[in-house]
């Protein structure tokens, strides 16, 4: 499948203002659909869009994300850093009520203009973004969707999907 690949975030963001009733109507079709078979549909597909998107000249999710982290990813990134894992937790993270820790600024304290200054550092949630390569896409599409209109791989991945799996619009 050859996708016409389209980076421009402005044009991105105005298309998912346009399509939000005719996403609503995919969600329901694609909700019909074997989950099985619709990752299928969607893994090749994101395979494609993502090896022809360049993410570190982009930087949208991280200007947009909330990130969740390990303690194992804090103390890791502490240390690479050079920075005492308490002191790293206080500038850098949050910790809910039941432990969990995110970073505690959007955007990331670790975007430069569009790059990332930890990038071969990333915390896997960073690297996992936007999560079409894993099984189960279809209990993720609300939150995929949500993403249209900032991220040019999941606008790409959606618009390709939409033409795989046959689905027209009846707005």
């Amino acid at each position: 499948m050859h996708i016409n690949i389209q980076t421009n975030l402005s044009f991105i963001a105005l298309l998912a203002i346009e399509k939000e009733a005719e996403h609503d109507q995919f969600r329901v079709y694609l909700k019909q659909m074997n989950s099985d078979e619709l990752d299928e549909m969607i893994f090749p597909i994101q395979e494609e869009v993502t090896a022809a998107i360049d993410c570190t000249t982009c930087g949208a999710c991280c200007k947009s994300l909330m990130i969740n982290v390990t303690a194992k990813e804090a103390s890791q990134l502490s240390s690479t850093l050079g920075i005492d894992e308490s002191q790293f937790r206080l500038q850098y993270l949050e910790e809910s009520m039941e432990g969990q820790l995110i970073i505690n600024q959007v955007p990331c304290h670790f975007l430069e203009g569009s790059k990332c200054s930890i990038y071969q550092n990333r915390f896997i949630e960073c690297r996992e973004f936007p999560h079409l390569h894993k099984k189960g896409f279809q209990n993720r599409l609300f939150g995929t969707l949500m993403h249209y209109g900032t991220c040019p791989i999941v606008f790409n991945s959606i618009e390709a999907l939409k033409t795989v799996s046959g689905f027209h619009a009846s707005l």
